[in-house]
């Protein structure tokens, strides 16, 4: 019987020993295994929101005709850079003529008679001196003069008044500009109010965007804190995705939130010394957001399951932990980290489809800095 338990006793403890020789041997395999893993740091980082932006010229003004006539000569061309007080178009103008030459006519008139009422009050003055003429005979006298001198006033403001209708016919530039599309041709007909054509500052451009109450108040916080910060400095990404070269600066913003929309619009103003920009353009602004000691873990990490993301990370043992995370923003190919993880946690950067929540790896240790540098 004692023979029979001892050869038992054997038998076991072969297997325990096959089994111990089995799992170490396993384990070592594992160990072998090298996996590239991430110590999380924080740092501090700029991201950039877009909003799509109205872009227009600071100065853009619709060239109107102030008087009917025909168009008698286009002295620009489409897309012509012109310069203040340049002239652009006339207008026909014998009839503005003819007026100007009859103001100056009643105004001749109204002159000399004038002037002979005024002969005719010191005559009568002196009569009444004399007791010659009576006192009403000086009044009257007066009366004509100051009617005389009325007709000249009147006379004046008519010569001003066809002498403005004159300068009509010739629209000049108000400012250093470009010319925008010419709808009419020479000969046409035109009344008044008529647009002729528009022109664009181009030196200088607005863009107006409109931004939520919640970034708003990001907003102003980081302007209180740093005045001198770049809060104030924006971005302009153009129709091809390319970046306008030079930055912007936020001037003002509206004195209250659109009610329908909850947003609240801000402009910014871009020098365009190259004419890059047009009025009426297409852009975004990108509105910088400084975060400080923000923790950044590389997308390859990250495990997404029914929604939720999930990271593996490495204890002290080298065995791994499937752990979920909240993220705030995702940027390139990176996370910004709400929740989860904290600084100093070491994450599996690659390979994690291969392995599973208590496994052991062999780390293989990267730094956040060298993937950011990489552009991976």
């Amino acid at each position: 019987m004692n023979k029979n338990l001892r050869s038992i006793f054997l038998i076991v403890l072969n297997l325990y020993l096959v089994a111990c020789s089995s799992e170490k041997s396993s384990q070592h395999k594992e160990n072998k295994t090298e996996y590239p893993v991430v110590q999380v740091s924080t740092i501090d980082t700029t991201l950039y929101s877009e909003y799509v932006a109205d872009i227009q010229a600071v100065k853009n003004v619709e060239l109107r005709a102030r008087i009917s006539g025909f168009l008698e000569r286009i002295y620009v061309d489409e897309g012509q850079e012109v310069k203040k007080g340049q002239l652009l178009f006339s207008l026909n103008n014998t009839e503005q003529n003819a007026g100007v030459k009859s103001a100056e006519a009643n105004l001749n008139n109204a002159l000399a008679e004038a002037k002979a009422t005024s002969l005719d009050l010191q005559r009568v003055k002196l009569l009444v001196d004399k007791n010659v003429l009576s006192r009403s005979a000086l009044e009257l006298a007066f009366a004509k003069n100051n009617a005389s001198k009325a007709k000249v006033d009147d006379a004046k403001a008519s010569l001003v008044h066809a002498q403005a209708r004159l300068s009509y016919t010739n629209i000049r530039s108000p400012f250093n500009g470009v010319i925008d599309r010419l709808p009419l041709k020479s000969g046409s007909l035109v009344e008044e109010g008529t647009l002729l054509t528009s022109v664009s500052d181009l030196n200088a451009v607005y863009a107006y965007f409109n931004i939520s109450e919640n970034e708003y108040l990001s907003y102003s916080r980081g302007i209180k804190s740093d005045p001198s910060s770049k809060f104030h400095k924006v971005g302009l990404s153009l129709a091809d995705g390319t970046l306008f070269p030079g930055e912007g600066k936020i001037e003002t913003s509206e004195s209250e939130f659109q009610e329908n929309t909850g947003t609240i619009a801000f402009r910014a103003r871009f020098n365009n010394t190259h004419k890059l920009l047009k009025h009426g353009a297409s852009g975004k602004v990108r509105l910088p957001n400084i975060l400080r000691n923000a923790i950044i873990i590389p997308e390859k990490a990250v495990l997404e399951i029914q929604d939720k993301n999930y990271l593996f990370i490495v204890d002290n043992n080298n065995t791994v932990k499937m752990t979920p995370f909240i993220p705030l923003k995702r940027f390139d190919d990176f996370y910004i980290v709400d929740s989860g993880i904290k600084k100093g946690d070491r994450i599996v950067y690659e390979g994690i489809q291969n392995i599973k929540d208590g496994t052991r790896i062999q780390p293989k240790i990267l730094t956040i800095d060298s993937l950011l540098i990489a552009g991976h």
